[in-house]
């Protein structure tokens, strides 16, 4: 907020800057966020250690290069019981969480058939012992320290890389956009961006970082203070904010806001925000290389009243800004549309195999469904044949002349009967009889063509009630 700018980028967030170590040990009470995985583990750690005064005198009285070296660790031993229990504590409850961290993700990875790396798994066990997960030793707070100052060394590279993505995706999108457009529209489309950057690299001239110029111009615009009165050790004194002797890395980019003025405001379409930040960590670095000569990521008074003492403070070289210096080449963006274009195409793959993976599903839900449905179906005609009773027929019971119309015919054909020896053509005519009596009464009629001996075996399938 001290700076007036609007930060629109997660890497331009205040509490995320680079910390010198010495500053992240000594002012870490301020609750200052260093952007590390282990950040809370750092800050508690320092803050117990705070609360011991043989250890707090040490840590005032120790310079960089010892802390570096490990002689600051070794204090460890004297501090008080009550501290290092504390301490024990803390790193006890830090191994648990590394522990559920990496057991989460080996779940994950495991769980999508991919490969877990064991190694960049532990390595995030490397600010501390995990092999002896109970108490909080020497080694821990050498490795904690020597952690600290690595990785926060390497946090410029890392921002510089991601700006660099930043820049390429932009680019990347902006050609993809002019693909879509017709001739006409991708006209006006190009000499609309070629006008923006023109529009944005109309601006006053930008001093030199750390210069004579640049200095003197925030002694007068943000300081109130004569010109002619520039004293570089009262301009010093004035911007040591924290007041410990030194310029950190965030003081020293509080010196370049106004020159940032120059060329960026929130409310220009022209004007990116990510770049801007991107333009102050150029100008510390710059200031840095050229001021911090024991490189220990501050900048003493003695350094700084040397830097004032040279030719480069009075007469600087003129500064390159962003817009002069493309933060790729063209070789890097065609390898990024490369690596896009396969990453689209990985993708495509996935999603066509996610897509055959659906269908199948569809098909045997589908087939799933049938089958639920067919049980459904030989459920219920089950539960009806149990609901119905089927009862055995009635048993018939006869009693007198149940069949009097039958016995009428058996009385009638044994009446006509003729006699044993009658001739054949008698027999004949006698058989035309009988047929004739059984089709009045609707009974099936004898037949005439059975050889001898089987005529009155015939004749019995008459007499059946």
């Amino acid at each position: 907020h001290h700076r007036g700018v609007h930060y629109v980028y997660c890497l331009t967030i205040y509490h995320q800057y680079v910390t010198p170590l010495k500053e992240v040990l000594i002012i870490m009470l301020l609750c200052r966020d260093t952007g590390l995985h282990y950040d809370r583990y750092l800050r508690e750690v320092i803050d117990f250690l705070e609360k011991d005064q043989h250890f707090r005198e040490k840590l005032h009285n120790t310079d960089m290069e010892d802390i570096k070296q490990g002689k600051l660790a070794k204090e460890l031993d004297f501090v008080s019981h009550h501290v290092r229990t504390k301490l024990d504590e803390l790193k006890r409850q830090e191994v648990n969480r590394l522990r559920t961290l990496i057991k989460a993700k080996q779940d994950l990875e495991g769980g999508n058939d991919i490969a877990v790396d064991h190694q960049a798994l532990l390595k995030q066990f490397e600010y501390l012992n995990h092999m002896n997960p109970h108490t909080f030793e020497v080694d821990d707070l050498d490795r904690l320290i020597k952690s600290a100052t690595n990785d926060l060394e390497n946090y410029d590279k890392e921002r510089h890389d991601e700006f660099k993505k930043y820049e390429m995706m932009k680019e990347h999108d902006r050609r993809e956009h002019l693909k879509t457009l017709d001739e006409d529209e991708r006209k006006k489309e190009e000499e609309h961006y070629e006008e923006m950057r023109k529009k944005h690299a109309d601006h006053p001239k930008v001093n030199h970082p750390g210069s004579h110029n640049q200095l003197k111009e925030v002694w007068e615009e943000a300081d109130g203070l004569d010109p002619e009165d520039f004293d570089p050790k009262t301009f010093f004194n004035l911007h040591d904010t924290n007041g410990d002797g030194f310029f950190d890395e965030q003081e020293l980019e509080a010196l370049f806001t106004k020159e940032l003025e120059k060329m960026y405001d929130p409310t220009n379409e022209e004007d990116d925000m990510v770049e801007m930040e991107e333009e102050r960590l150029r100008m510390r670095e710059h200031v840095m290389n050229e001021v911090d000569s024991n490189k220990d990521r501050l900048v003493s008074l003695d350094e700084f009243l040397v830097a004032t003492k040279k030719k480069e403070f009075l007469e600087p070289d003129s500064w390159e800004t962003l817009e002069q210096n493309q933060a790729y080449t063209d070789e890097e963006m065609r390898e990024f549309e490369e690596h896009l274009a396969q990453q689209e195409q990985d993708l495509n793959l996935k999603a066509v195999d996610l897509q055959k993976q659906r269908d199948e599903l569809e098909r045997q839900q589908e087939q799933l469904n049938a089958q639920k449905v067919e049980l459904q179906q030989a459920v219920e005609h089950m539960e009806r044949l149990k609901s119905q009773k089927v009862e055995p027929p009635p048993e018939v019971h006869v009693e007198g002349n149940a069949f009097p119309e039958i016995h009428a015919v058996e009385n009638q054909l044994h009446l006509e009967q003729p006699a044993p020896e009658a001739p054949q053509d008698t027999l004949q005519e006698h058989h035309e009889q009988q047929n004739e009596v059984l089709a009045q009464h609707g009974l099936p009629q004898t037949h005439q063509d059975l050889p001898p001996g089987h005529q009155e075996a015939a004749q019995g399938q008459h007499n059946l009630p």
